[in-house]
């Protein structure tokens, strides 16, 4: 028993005398972190993913690649109380307009490949119900075609409007979900409020599971400024 009580009184003596040279070690050579955007960044690729690309699944948008504008306005909602997250908007709360810039612009110059689409496919009938919301929209109801706002491609339109594509089947069906019951929020005048609203349940649902599970582009870009009219005035803010 002695030797054992003296065999272990070495080891901690060595691991004390072990911790204390490793402290020594540290404090004459201090660790620094690099003070660029993708450091920073990684506040926000936490949750969106490495370098912002997110998953084909859960609650998290892709936010590479998407325009920068819209990045923007994004921010400035979850800042100024239009959008709320537990997390994102207590991250956002003092930081400037002009940092925010600097984090959409980061974001938007992201060019990175997309993962692959849902596998869920949805039937014909929620297809048929959704692709006809998608390309012609619904006269008798007011409801704009989703391609003459985020361009024919579903691409998104440069400088603030997104793509629909590439996005997970959930996070879609709550953000319409929130436009409707007016959770989500925008600038006036509050375009996808009064888009949403005038769609029920149902159409929510069926756009949902068909957008995730469409298959990506070759170019996945937004379409240029100016190459959309859309049907709709929609409130942003100045960039």
């Amino acid at each position: 028993m002695a030797r054992w009580t003296g065999f272990l009184a070495k080891v901690c003596v060595a691991f004390a005398l072990g911790v204390c040279g490793a402290s020594s070690l540290w404090a004459s050579q201090p660790f620094t972190v690099p003070d660029t955007m993708a450091q920073r960044a990684m506040a926000c690729t936490a949750c969106h993913g490495k370098e912002g690309r997110a998953t084909n699944s859960g609650f998290f948008p892709r936010i590479a690649g998407k325009p920068q504008g819209y990045l923007y306005q994004q921010l400035l909602n979850f800042r100024d109380g239009r959008r709320y997250h537990s997390l994102m908007s207590p991250l956002l709360a003092n930081l400037s307009d002009d940092y925010l810039q600097t984090i959409a612009a980061y974001f938007a110059a992201q060019d990175l490949p997309y993962p692959p689409p849902q596998v869920r496919v949805p039937s014909a009938s929620v297809a048929g119900r959704a692709e006809a919301l998608v390309r012609r929209g619904d006269a008798s109801r007011n409801i704009p075609a989703c391609v003459s706002c985020h361009g024919s491609a579903l691409t998104g339109v440069q400088p603030g409007t997104p793509g629909l594509l590439g996005l997970p089947r959930d996070y879609v069906n709550a953000q319409l979900g929130a436009w409707r019951t007016g959770q989500r929020q925008a600038l006036a005048p509050d375009c996808m409020h009064t888009i949403a609203q005038r769609l029920a349940v149902e159409d929510i649902s069926a756009l949902s599971e068909w957008l995730a599970a469409q298959p990506l582009p070759a170019s996945t870009t937004a379409a240029p400024a100016g190459s959309v009219k859309p049907p709709l005035e929609c409130g942003r803010a100045a960039p």
